[in-house]
């Protein structure tokens, strides 16, 4: 006789770049998002909300290869044979939407939108697949206006967060700077444009020798994965870092602010002030940067954030800044958070940046043929999160878990009984849940309880029914309590953290009992 084969099972497991996420991770999440939506809504900013698909071509320029539309995103291909991609970030997914109804939208639109978005390259530690951005933006706004309110709004948004003044900073350049230097230093090719800026946006991940390996040939990571470089050669690199690099000029400059030895002792937000204070005046035209391209609009950002109040080190000038997106086309700006604090690992490390954007005055443009002007950042959702926990800025879990109603007696009017308890606790606020497993082992019900963490179990049996009363055991007293008795008798006589009050006192009790938890 044939032996019986087993049956293929699929195994449970995660793909690799996505994660599960906890109840307490997505409460922490959620009252993040209130207060960054309700720093947006007090700007005028409304909700709106674009599909995870989009067709392929309506995504942008910037992704790698559109005869290979899998590169970077995930991509299928629709019952009409169209190339449908999840959506890789917020931006190009509104310039669509603004696009297709430009005709009803009044401008400039002022919205903000949150969501997940999805990337097809290799995953690594603290680098998903999937995770949620939170955006806002202002399209049909010309000016650099706009740009200065989404540095000042980001700021907000980080003190309303909890991260007080001085432990972050929105840094403010103009991707012209480094548009300019590459067409001067006879860099055409848009693919090789797109290769530069995405390896200087890496300067705080691999440092300046790692940049300068992307600029050139390539650099290998310690995995052994080679990532090739733009091609430029010695010359052309030292041009590039030149520029970027104003470090010498803005040092030299402040201190004609502040001496060095004020500069050592002075308050951190002091000397960041003097930093930002020699910029401008390097933008404005005091310095040796007065000819580079993008600097007026740096230096009209400045005295409008200046006059708001926010010059006091919430926002600088800072022309290492880059964003690695293409579609890019004016002022950048990235919020970066300078507490140090511990990693996953315990390391201490500075998280860097958790929120960027920029000027985008092309994207529209492409479906309209008509010039749409438009500004706005995205907020990297998880990684913020994962900085205020870390920063104790995002709490435990605040929402307790339910009191449970055990089932002692299974026949039908008993369960109504049971089922009206439940509600009437419900209808008065309080978190309630029947026991819904198999009811046949009382001690089963509590084990129960103590897994999901409730604080209180309500019991009625026959006894208690014919007494018009219910028991109510307090399970985070009786555990503490419990640590003290030694024998299954004294646990008998002591009850322990158990009481009995009439069944039309049940609200009230269970109220009192939650409230001394």
């Amino acid at each position: 006789m044939a032996k019986t084969q087993k049956p293929q099972r699929p195994k449970a497991r995660l793909p690799r770049g996505f994660t599960d996420r906890s109840p307490a991770d997505i409460r922490a999440t959620d009252r993040m998002m209130a207060a960054i939506r309700e720093v947006f809504e007090r700007y005028g900013f409304d909700p709106i909300e674009t599909p995870a698909f989009e067709y392929t071509d309506a995504l942008g320029k910037f992704l790698p290869d559109l005869d290979r539309p899998n590169e970077g995103v995930f991509s299928l291909q629709d019952d009409d044979e169209k190339w449908m991609s999840l959506r890789y970030d917020l931006t190009a997914p509104l310039a669509r939407h603004v696009a297709e109804n430009l005709q009803t939208i009044a401008l400039p639109y002022r919205t903000y939108r949150a969501g997940y978005v999805f990337r097809n390259e290799k995953p690594g530690p603290g680098r998903f697949r999937q995770f949620m951005q939170f955006d806002a933006d202002t399209v049909g706004a010309p000016n650099v206006t706009a740009d200065a309110e989404m540095c000042m709004m980001m700021a907000d948004t980080m003190e309303a967060l909890g991260i007080a003044r001085g432990d972050y900073v929105v840094r403010v350049n103009n991707r012209k700077v480094l548009d300019g230097v590459m067409e001067a230093i006879g860099v055409m090719d848009e693919h090789q444009k797109l290769t530069i800026l995405r390896a200087i946006d890496k300067l705080d991940k691999f440092g300046p020798e790692g940049v300068r390996m992307l600029l050139g040939a390539g650099r290998k990571d310690e995995s052994g994965d080679f990532t090739k470089g733009a091609g430029l050669d010695e010359n052309q690199i030292i041009d590039l870092i030149g520029v970027f690099d104003i470090a010498p000029h803005i040092a030299s400059v402040t201190r004609t602010i502040l001496t060095d030895e004020e500069l050592d002792t002075a308050d951190p937000r002091v000397a960041q002030q003097a930093r930002a204070n020699a910029v401008f005046m390097l933008l404005a035209g005091e310095g040796e940067l007065d000819d580079v391209p993008g600097a007026s609009e740096l230096g009209n950002i400045w005295e409008l954030v200046t006059s708001a109040g926010y010059d006091d080190g919430r926002i600088i000038i800072d022309p290492s800044v880059v964003r690695g997106l293409e579609y890019y086309t004016g002022p950048v700006y990235e919020c970066e958070l300078l507490h140090e604090v511990p990693n996953e690992k315990g390391e201490i490390v500075r998280f860097g940046s958790v929120a960027g954007g920029g000027r985008y005055d092309g994207l529209v443009e492409r479906f309209t043929g008509q010039k749409v002007p438009a500004t706005g950042f995205s907020i990297g959702v998880s990684r913020l999160a994962t900085a205020l926990k870390n920063l104790g800025k995002l709490g435990a879990d605040m929402v307790s878990a339910p009191v449970l109603v055990c089932i002692m007696d299974r026949d039908a009017e008993s369960l109504g009984r049971y089922q009206r308890m439940v509600q009437e606790l419900r209808k008065n606020k309080i978190r309630a849940e029947l026991f819904q497993g198999n009811p046949k082992n009382f001690g089963n019900q509590l084990k129960y309880a103590d897994r999901r963490g409730c604080p209180l179990a309500i019991i009625q049996g026959a006894d208690e029914r014919a007494k018009g009363e219910v028991q109510i055991k307090d399970l985070a007293l009786g555990a503490r309590m419990s640590k003290d008795i030694e024998s299954h008798e004294e646990w008998r006589e002591a009850r322990v953290a158990q009481f009995s009050v009439p069944e039309d006192k049940l609200v009230e009790a269970v109220r009192k009992a939650l409230a001394e938890s």
